[in-house]
């Protein structure tokens, strides 16, 4: 077993910010994270509430993403207490539209800048690693909250795009001019 709590680490980058680190999803991580894909409200504009099996499956796939495409989600855990606090970074599963720099937090997590902060962290280093030219988000246009952050982050709305079968917006920000 050994080998598989390494699989993350050697795939996945750490990055810090000033109260997080991100890193590799930790088959430790599964409590916290099942607890926070059960919580309706949380899930409610990323597929809505799931079981445990279903919150694995995700931190599965979230892991494989960095396999499969060279980069992915971070889990962002407290750097004081290392609580999970959720998860940020850059996802483009087949037919997404393009890159997208998403968020989700527990509850507890949210309007302290969590959101931002991460997401700040994740976009840089997409436009550096990466070579980004533009990150998009694809945000309901009910959820009020993840479209402050994504103004806060510099991104414009740029238009809709159906996104399994629904229609969302999508805002995007193109990669600082050097």
């Amino acid at each position: 077993m050994s080998g598989v709590s390494g699989v993350s680490g050697d795939v996945v980058p750490e990055l810090e910010t000033e109260r997080t680190i991100m890193r590799g999803f930790r088959q430790s991580d599964l409590d916290a994270w099942a607890t926070m894909a059960a919580d309706g409200d949380a899930m409610r504009f990323v597929g809505g509430a799931g079981t445990r099996v279903e919150a694995w499956r995700s931190m599965a796939a979230h892991t494989g993403h960095w396999v499969l495409r060279g980069f992915g989600t971070w889990a962002v855990v407290h750097r004081d207490d290392g609580r999970l606090l959720g998860r940020v970074g850059l996802w483009e599963p087949e037919g997404w539209p393009a890159i997208e720099v998403g968020w989700v937090l527990a509850r507890p997590a949210w309007g302290h800048g969590f959101a931002q902060e991460s997401a700040r962290a994740a976009m840089a280093w997409g436009f550096r690693e990466l070579a980004l030219e533009r990150l998009i988000s694809l945000i309901d246009a009910e959820n009020v909250r993840s479209i402050r952050v994504a103004q806060r982050l510099g991104m414009a709305h740029d238009g809709q795009a159906l996104v399994r079968g629904e229609p969302c917006d999508v805002w995007a920000v193109d990669a600082p001019v050097s």
